[in-house]
């Protein structure tokens, strides 16, 4: 994730202050503990929270844990991790539903935080799981807001409600929620007006909603890349509305990160959601534990197992394996395969997900999602018969098939080579026969 790239490479310089000693002084822990230190407060973490932090991590390495410890450097990592985790809430803090349906989701934040977008972002999640959601327009200020809300919810098939700019929000708000209930919406998702800074009258206005539609919960939106700005805008937000919990917002910027380690410790109030791009999928449950492994270079393997989950479809499966058993796996195919794995997001966070690979790594080795984009271009540019068989691909046809597609010969001869030596690697793979012989032997994956 890149907002974590540089405070994961400088907490990593400050663990090789620990490493190659058999035994750790107190001198050695205390020297560590200030690069750390350093790292947090560089990448915009509270200082008082750095202050605490700190005290924590040192009063436990100076324990027996560490100091008698065969592996100390292990044993620091493993007790910053735990501390890092509970820095951060500990363990995952899911969304309250309401008993008595419909659940009321109050969304608050500063204008441009990302409020209205992800109201969609999360009335679709949930409708993903079954729930029918409704979002209400509440925002009558801001020029095109309600239109932006009704263009996310045409994009996710979920209903808005509208009352227009002239009636007060909290009628609208008032409005909305007897419609769901009048209409059977087991969710309301209530899209609040931001501004550009904390005022009398948005504090207010959003107090007055609240004491209308008694929300199951609000949710404050936060930009992560506001840096120290976002502990004080979550605080003044909590102190006046009580807000149950945390969006937080473009975590896949190239921001220093400090917010998703300063917010619940400041406001007592958890993240209970993170975005990390700009599609209308783009949302996650944050799970405290998984963002620091993250965050010290261990991978979060569980994230990235749920969303080749979500991505992956047990019907096609079963008929792709029915098609390499009877031969007849085509391109067709081919390209069904790698639209599910772009499903899962771009292939650059699903490889910080993976133990081992630091973001700072991968900044020299950008993965070109740009082949992907020319291997979708040079296999929709050939007829339904050229993808069902491609062995028909004389040299005529390819140079045809290399203008429409805006690539090369070369680049479709590669393709095409490419695509043959996957699918006999994959009938292979489908024959329980020929598994034990590949298991005597090392396999080249052609892609």
């Amino acid at each position: 994730m890149a907002m974590f790239q540089s405070l994961s490479e400088k907490l990593e310089n400050a663990f090789k202050k620990f490493k190659n000693k058999g035994k750790l002084t107190e001198a050695d822990i205390k020297a560590g503990m200030r690069e750390i230190k350093l790292a947090l407060l560089e990448a915009d973490v509270n200082f008082k929270v750095v202050k605490e932090f700190i005290a924590t991590v040192s009063e436990r390495a100076v324990g027996t844990e560490v100091l008698e410890s065969l592996l100390p450097a292990q044993q620091i990592v493993k007790i910053v991790n735990e501390e890092l985790t509970a820095l951060m809430g500990g363990t995952q803090s899911k969304l309250q539903i309401a008993s008595k349906p419909p659940t009321v989701i109050m969304m608050v934040g500063l204008q441009g935080a990302g409020k209205t977008t992800h109201a969609g972002k999360l009335a679709g999640m949930y409708k993903k799981q079954g729930k029918n959601p409704l979002l209400v327009a509440c925002d009558v200020y801001r020029p095109a807001a309600i239109k932006q809300l009704e263009v996310v919810g045409e994009k996710l098939g979920i209903p808005v409600f509208s009352m227009g700019d002239k009636e007060s929000p909290v009628k609208i708000a008032a409005e909305g929620l007897a419609y769901a209930k009048k209409k059977g919406y087991d969710m309301v998702f209530i899209d609040t007006a931001g501004r550009l800074h904390i005022d009398e009258a948005l504090m207010q206005e959003l107090q007055d909603i609240k004491a209308k539609v008694e929300p199951t919960e609000i949710l404050l939106t936060i930009d992560a890349m506001i840096g120290q700005d976002a502990v004080t805008v979550a605080k003044t937000f909590n102190e006046l509305l009580d807000v149950t919990g945390v969006i937080l917002t473009e975590l896949d910027g190239d921001t220093r990160g400090g917010a998703a380690l300063s917010v619940k410790h400041v406001t007592g109030k958890p993240i209970k959601f993170i975005g990390t791009g700009e599609k209308l999928d783009a949302i996650e449950p944050f799970h405290p534990d998984r963002m620091a492994s993250r965050i010290l270079g261990m991978g979060d393997v569980l994230s990235l197992i749920e969303k080749a989950e979500q991505a992956y479809d047990e019907k096609k499966a079963a008929e792709l394996e029915k098609k390499l058993r009877e031969s007849t796996f085509t391109l067709d195919d081919y390209l069904e395969q790698f639209g599910q794995i772009k499903n899962m997001g771009s292939l650059d966070q699903l490889v910080g997900m993976m133990p081992g690979v630091k973001p700072g790594s991968l900044k020299d080795a950008k993965i070109d999602e740009k082949a992907v984009a020319h291997m979708e271009a040079i296999i929709t540019s050939m007829t339904p018969y050229e993808r069902a068989k491609p062995e028909v691909l004389n040299a005529s046809r390819k140079k045809r098939i290399a203008a429409g597609s805006g690539t090369t010969v070369e680049e479709v001869n590669k393709l095409v080579r490419q695509f043959e030596q996957t699918r006999k690697l994959m009938k292979q793979f489908s024959n329980p026969k020929q598994m034990s012989k590949l298991g005597r032997k090392k396999v080249k994956i052609p892609f």
